[in-house]
Order: C-alpha cells, then structure tokens, then sequence
C-alpha cells in the first residue's frame, strides 16, 4: 500500500481510538506510525527506527491502548524515557489520545513531589512515563508493582543509554515478566541499543525509517556522552583523535574559558582565549593571531564567538551545551568555511547526563539527529553532584597519564 494511501482506518485500531485520533487533530499517520502500528498491535516486539519530531510517540501510545485491559486498574505498561520533559509530553499524549477510553496514566519523574506521584499510582494508573530513575526508586518503595506489566516501551534508547541510564533500565527489565511486550524506539540503533534489544527483546521486528543524512552539509556534527567530572580529559581526548588544523572551543562561562585555557597553557603551544572581560586591544591581537594561524587552539565564550570569522577553523567544540539553541546553529557556523576535501569540519558537543534535553532541543532546532562519538579509552559513568563548570580538584583528578602527557604534546606538530 502506498503512504499516501494509508489512514488510521487501515491499522486495525478500535473505533473508540479512532475517534481519539480524530479529536486531536491527526489527518493521516506518518510514516513510523503507519509501519510500526499493525505489529505492535499484535503483542509482538518490535524496534522502531526513526528521527527525532516522526510521531514515534502516538506509534506506540495507540496500539497500547488496544491491548489494555480497562477494567483492570492494576500497571500494565511502563514507558521509559531519559528526561523528565519528554515523560511529561509522553504522558500527555497517551492522555489526549485516550480521551474515549477509561484510562489513567501517571507520570513519574524525579525533580517533582514525590508524594503526588504515588498518590497517582495508588488510585490505579494502567499507564506509567518515567525515567529510569525514579521508577526504580518507586519499585523499591514498593509504591510501583510491576509483576502485571504486559508492555515496556523504552523510548528514546540510543539517548537512554548515552546518559548512561544502562544499568537502570536493565534493573528494571529484570523485574518484569519475561512474557511481556517490549517495544524500543530510537533515532539511532548503535551497538549498546543491539545488544540490549538482543538480551532483553524475543526475535523483535525491525522498522528503520531513519532519514540518512539528515540536514547535510560540509559539517560533521556529533555529541560526546560525559561526566561532569571527566569533561576536561574527554576535550583532551578529542583533540587528539581529531587533531584539528585550527579550532574554537567554546565555554559558557568567562571563568570556565579562562579553566580550560589554564590547563592548556603549559602543555600545548598556540592555545588562546577570549571572553567579554578581556580588553578590546587584548581581544584584537588574539583574533590577529587566530586569523595568522599562529593560535591553533581558542577557548572562547558566546559573547565573543558570533564575532569570529576565520576561514582555517576546521573544528568547532562545544565543552559546555549551549544554553540557546540559536547559539548552537551560531557556534557550529564559525566551521564549514574549508573548501578542500583533504580538511574534516567536525563539530562537537560534550553532553552530560542531565543535559539531554537541551541536546534534543538542539536537534529539533536544526532538524538534525546528532550521533554519538565515543571517546577511545574512556567510558561513561554514573554523574557526580551536578555543577556547570569542572572545578580544579575534579581536573587534578582526571589528570593525564604521562604516556598521554607525550601524545597530546605532539598533537599539533
């Protein structure tokens, strides 16, 4: 059947979630939608591939409700997401789109009173969104009984397993009933999403709509999963693997630009920095240098950055997110301007755990799903107490090793 031909008359759905979808505003399904429903409907697994903004999440809201069981308050699907934002607007969804159907759905987060939360569970929500966290402190609490459960669905994978919420979720699987459905949705499908939809999955179908090349262009562009307190090594890391001819590294503070530019100075020749504070006359011998050539490496803070226009920068970093998703579209574009192919335009971003949200803001900004690059050598672990800048004690704790120490001397030789 051709996509311009398909409706939600044609996946199989009762006429009570048809009138749903037609109260809130659906004309047709999408793509994701129109694949992934009729196997979901039919309790199989199934692993849906798809680019951030598809519909993927009324793709796997629908068929939920077509296998609840209504008169039974008891939890019967838990969704996991990785931010508080999307279990809220996953929630919400399942909501508006079950407006015919005798449901509740609670919504369960951290950063949010507790208290109102099992209060929901406890009048009977046959729908349960949250992160893996305070689901698991739930289930521990004894406020979340899982032993019911016909349906997991675990959204938003790739990102789930990138802020490092592996251990969480496998927790969690571990106490659900092994005849349940599991669906998995994600942007991307890389190998730690593979082998836990291979451990945790039974002979899942796949549905990859996945648009490649999604908003080509000279620039490659990625972000790199961190710890607060590794970012410093990770940036050194980068540099290494990476070995740029000439890059900015931007920072959302003037002290965190002046940090980075210190641990810097001593050990790497050509290294910079500029931020609002600085002098005029100090600022206009920096970017003279920087547009010779003879700085190689500038840490620089927003306020500066939109002003750099330097046709050798063949890499652009982003140490700290972006507080502004226009700010990120700014930063990227200081990059792309080589016209030789010999010469990589990267651009990267250093993601901590609590900061996934503000990547998916970025990629709705630029319609553009951003892949991971992993470090060589250096893993994600559990985040630390949350802070915006690395302090001096966590940098000296994650100092080089001296091997490294010798590498990353003659990086720019």
């Amino acid at each position: 059947m051709e996509q311009d031909q398909v409706s939600f008359d044609n996946l199989g759905l009762s006429e009570a979630t048809l009138a749903g979808i037609r109260q809130a505003g659906f004309q047709s399904p999408s793509p994701i939608q129109a694949a992934f429903i009729p196997i979901a409907i039919t309790g199989a697994d199934c692993i849906g591939q798809a680019q951030t903004g598809t519909g993927k999440t009324a793709a796997f809201v629908l068929p939920i409700l077509e296998r609840i069981d209504f008169k039974d308050t008891r939890t019967q699907v838990l969704v996991l997401t990785p931010t508080r934002e999307l279990s809220q607007q996953v929630a919400d969804e399942a909501e508006r789109l079950s407006v015919h159907h005798p449901v509740r759905t609670a919504c369960c987060v951290g950063g949010r009173p507790l208290r109102q939360q099992i209060a929901a569970l406890q009048r009977g929500a046959q729908i349960v969104v949250g992160t893996p966290g305070r689901v698991i402190d739930l289930m521990a609490r004894r406020d979340l009984n899982t032993s019911d459960l016909k349906i997991i669905v675990m959204d938003e994978a790739d990102r789930m397993l990138d802020i490092g919420f592996r251990p969480d979720i496998e927790k969690i699987l571990r106490q659900c009933p092994k005849d349940r459905q599991t669906l998995l949705l994600s942007a991307t499908l890389p190998a730690p999403v593979e082998r836990l939809a291979q451990k945790y999955m039974h002979n899942p179908t796949r549905i990859d709509l996945s648009i490649k090349n999604i908003g080509q262009n000279s620039i490659d562009q990625y972000y790199i999963p961190v710890d607060h307190d590794r970012k410093f090594k990770t940036l050194v890391q980068l540099l290494v693997q990476e070995r740029p001819q000439q890059a900015i590294v931007f920072t959302r503070t003037k002290r965190g630009a002046e940090e980075v530019f210190r641990r810097f100075a001593d050990r790497l020749a050509g290294t910079a920095y500029l931020h609002g504070d600085l002098a005029q006359s100090a600022r206009d011998r920096t970017m003279k240098k920087f547009r010779e050539g003879r700085i190689r490496l500038l840490i620089a803070t927003d306020v500066v950055g939109r002003g750099i226009d330097v046709s050798g920068i063949s890499h652009i970093i982003n140490y700290d997110v972006p507080e502004d998703c226009d700010d990120y579209v700014h930063r990227v574009g200081r990059t792309g301007r080589l016209s030789t192919q010999d010469i990589r335009n990267a651009a990267f971003t250093l993601v901590c755990r609590d900061e996934g949200q503000q990547l998916t803001n970025i990629e709705v900004r630029i319609n553009r799903v951003l892949p991971a690059y992993h470090i060589e050598g250096i893993e994600t672990q559990r985040p630390g107490p949350k802070r915006a800048v690395a302090t001096s004690a966590a940098l000296e704790h994650t100092a080089l090793q001296p091997e490294e120490e010798e590498e990353f001397g003659a990086m720019l030789v």
